[in-house]
């Protein structure tokens, strides 16, 4: 079930936020009844960013090796041209 809960609850309920968190669940933090920020465990969060640290280091290893630059709009055409052909 999604954990929406408002941001005092990280202060006053914190036990209960950590519980969740530590479960796996991410809970969702509003301030005046709008979204304000997610909390995550630091091995959700890793799951999220290592993926992405990985393909920027990967992209920074081809660029050493090439002079070939493609300009933002040939990137974006070629990963929707990806994403559509799937």
């Amino acid at each position: 079930m999604i954990q929406i809960r408002p941001v005092s609850d990280l202060r006053n309920k914190f036990p209960e936020i950590e519980a969740l968190v530590n479960e796996g669940q991410p809970v969702y933090l509003t301030k005046n009844g709008y979204g304000a920020m997610v909390v995550l465990s630091l091995e959700e969060y890793a799951s999220l960013v290592d993926n992405v640290e990985m393909k920027l280091d990967e992209a920074d290893k081809a660029a050493e090796t090439t002079k070939e630059r493609l300009s933002h709009e040939d990137v974006f055409r070629n990963i929707r041209s990806e994403i559509h052909d799937k």
